[in-house]
């Protein structure tokens, strides 16, 4: 596969669900469009549950959300709540049984639920339900939590999800949907992103609030680490579920994963990806003639760094819109050919410079490497690389895809040694201390990737294994 994103780490998924008290309502079309505002987070699968007539119907699919709701997939499915899912695999493998939203129907009711993040204990609740009874059907963590509130529904919903909320541990943002409710509930640590909005007579659970606005919503706020809300059509209820428990947001959600128009937890994603690239600048000055940023996910921080330090600022690469995650080399032998399809050079605006490439982070170092071999064959007469993030020395654990750390490039190499294996003139990272202050100094941010320091206790390699 020919594809940059190749070399950045991946988020698990995203969710998104509306509740409306209308009960002639469809919301179904809002859902559909909010997973589009959040494709970027998983692009494996995709599905969307609906509670209509007292019972739950799913729909999914592996791929793109388009691909798999064509309009076939929505005639006849709607109902006045809904939860919709995409998914990118961190626990579990890409296959159909393991694309959510997870559903499941007994005597009592029937619930559907959609999780972003990776439990850390999945393994041992597995096997204890399994011991109980209780059989899966996937390999995803996400069904444990399914399996664990269905065993604890007869307690009634609230308790069921308080029990089941007590059994995990590790990293979750859900949106849990019932015959007539909606449950939105995030991890202790708040460590993946869960935020609320508000809709005509009704609310919204998503991952980011770019999809709040994609369907005409407002953002009311985040919810908040170690908090559930239970919405029905009466009211929405809030309720603390944990003992204060230091905040521990995941920082790369600002330096990647996030989209650019997003807000998260308050701060403004945008303007802390213009803030780092500022403070990199202000860390790393570099004499040039320009700079560039790493298309996409490089330009507001080389923004930023061009704003700090006078230079221009320019587009210099060029990347197609039209080449996916599904175009493969047809030959090994023309892999660095197939690469140039992705990206090629302004010509004219990069010979004879001393150029400046700003990237958000990197992890293998492939697609660098390519940036700066093609940045040299046209003509650059210096390249030098600022990324707008620390190093990544150290893998996650709490549902982002990144390498072994023998597949990390920063920890297996130091900055002199990776700046000779890029073949760049000069290479710098914007130090922790500058991540957080560009995450407008905001204390309680998971920095476990860059520092190997993480919130919760970290299972091991073990876990990386499955990613």
């Amino acid at each position: 596969m020919i594809d940059d994103e190749i070399d950045k780490p991946h988020e698990e998924c995203g969710v998104f669900a509306v509740f409306s008290a209308d009960a002639e309502r469809d919301v179904t079309p809002l859902v559909y469009y909010g997973l589009f505002s959040l494709q970027h987070r998983g692009q494996e699968s995709a599905g969307i549950a609906v509670a209509k007539n007292g019972a739950i119907e799913c729909r999914k699919g592996m791929g793109l959300v388009g691909d798999v709701f064509k309009p076939d997939a929505l005639r006849g499915f709607y109902g006045s709540a809904a939860v919709g899912h995409v998914r990118y695999s961190t626990a579990g493998t890409s296959a159909i049984e393991n694309a959510q939203p997870f559903v499941s129907r007994f005597k009592l009711g029937s619930i559907a639920v959609a999780h972003n993040g990776t439990l850390t204990n999945a393994d041992v609740v597995r096997e204890l339900l399994e011991d109980a009874g209780i059989g899966f059907t996937s390999t995803s963590d996400s069904e444990v939590i399914v399996n664990l509130i269905a065993k604890n529904y007869k307690k009634g919903l609230e308790k069921a999800l308080t029990d089941t909320i007590k059994f995990i541990k590790g990293s979750y943002a859900l949106a849990v949907l019932t015959d007539d409710a909606l449950v939105g509930v995030r991890d202790p640590n708040g460590i993946r992103p869960l935020c609320l909005g508000k809709l005509d007579n009704g609310w919204i659970l998503s991952s980011e609030s770019c999809a709040i606005d994609a369907v005409g919503g407002t953002l009311e706020r985040d919810i908040e680490p170690g908090e559930m809300i239970i919405i029905s059509k009466d009211n929405a209820l809030s309720f603390s579920f944990s003992e204060k428990t230091p905040r521990a947001v995941c920082s790369f959600e600002y330096v990647y994963f996030a989209r650019p128009d997003s807000i998260v937890d308050g701060v403004d994603v945008y303007d802390s990806r213009v803030r780092a690239g500022e403070i990199l600048a202000r860390e790393a000055p570099a004499p040039a003639d320009l700079v560039i940023g790493a298309p996409d996910s490089g330009m507001p921080a080389a923004i930023g760094y061009g704003r700090a330090t006078g230079t221009l600022f320019g587009l210099g690469i060029v990347k197609s819109k039209y080449v996916g995650r599904t175009f493969i080399a047809p030959d090994p032998d023309k892999r660095d050919v197939a690469v140039s399809v992705k990206h090629n050079v302004i010509h004219s605006e990069i010979r004879g410079k001393r150029i400046v490439l700003i990237d958000d982070s990197i992890v293998r170092g492939t697609t660098s490497r390519r940036l700066v071999s093609i940045l040299k064959h046209a003509g650059a007469s210096e390249v030098h690389i600022r990324v707008s993030s620390p190093p990544v020395r150290f893998p996650c654990f709490f549902g982002i895809d990144t390498p072994h750390r023998n597949g990390l490039v920063s920890n297996m190499n130091s900055v002199e040694e990776l700046k000779a294996s890029l073949g760049v003139d000069s290479l710098a990272f914007l130090s922790v201390d500058g991540l957080l202050e560009s995450i407008n100094g905001t204390p309680g941010h998971c920095l476990g990737c860059f520092t190997g320091e993480y919130p919760v206790p970290a299972p091991g390699e073990n876990l990386a294994d499955r990613c």
